[in-house]
């Protein structure tokens, strides 16, 4: 019986796992879905609605004081007016971008609504509504996005929607 041959024990092997990998791909993940979710938010831009008795003009509503319009047209085309397009307060003009253009009127406006709402104690600027028409290109948009900026004017909005005599006006000037 002693030439029996031995029973060979298996060598038993480490079960350890090792996580490391699994650690570094669960934050990313983790960053990852923070950054999109963060993203994804919905920005919304406030846009001010007009104080009462902003101004003290009697033959117009408070909300024509505070308001100026920008047309973008086509070839750099600008056109702005204050007020309803129907009885602006200042008509209809054509201008130009740059420091002596429509940032000039820009700073004029704001600083004249801004006096005139500090008498009443609530100081407001000016209330700017961008029109960009279909032919109209993104860099004008974002010359005015600049401009918007450049000035300190908070309270705009950029609409999309021309009404038929925005769109004579646009094309007559």
């Amino acid at each position: 019986m002693e030439n029996l041959p031995k029973k060979v024990r298996s060598k038993k092997l480490s079960t350890r796992v090792d996580l490391t990998a699994m650690v570094s791909v669960s934050f990313l993940l983790i960053i990852f879905f923070m950054v999109t979710i963060e993203l994804a938010k919905p920005k919304m831009m406030d846009f001010g609605s007009p104080d009462h008795g902003c101004c003290d003009c009697p033959n117009y509503h408070e909300g024509e004081n505070r308001s100026l319009t920008i047309l973008l047209g086509e070839n750099n085309k600008l056109v702005y007016f204050v007020g309803l397009v129907a009885h602006p307060i200042k008509e209809a003009q054509k201008v130009g971008y740059g420091k002596n253009g429509i940032r000039k009127e820009l700073l004029i406006r704001n600083k004249f609504i801004l006096d005139m709402s500090a008498k009443f104690g609530k100081a407001q600027g000016v209330s700017v509504i961008i029109k960009p028409s279909k032919k109209s290109n993104y860099g004008n948009l974002v010359d005015i996005l600049d401009e918007m900026k450049i000035t300190g004017i908070s309270n705009y909005a950029i609409v999309d929607d021309f009404t038929p005599e925005e769109t004579k006006l646009l094309a007559s000037k």
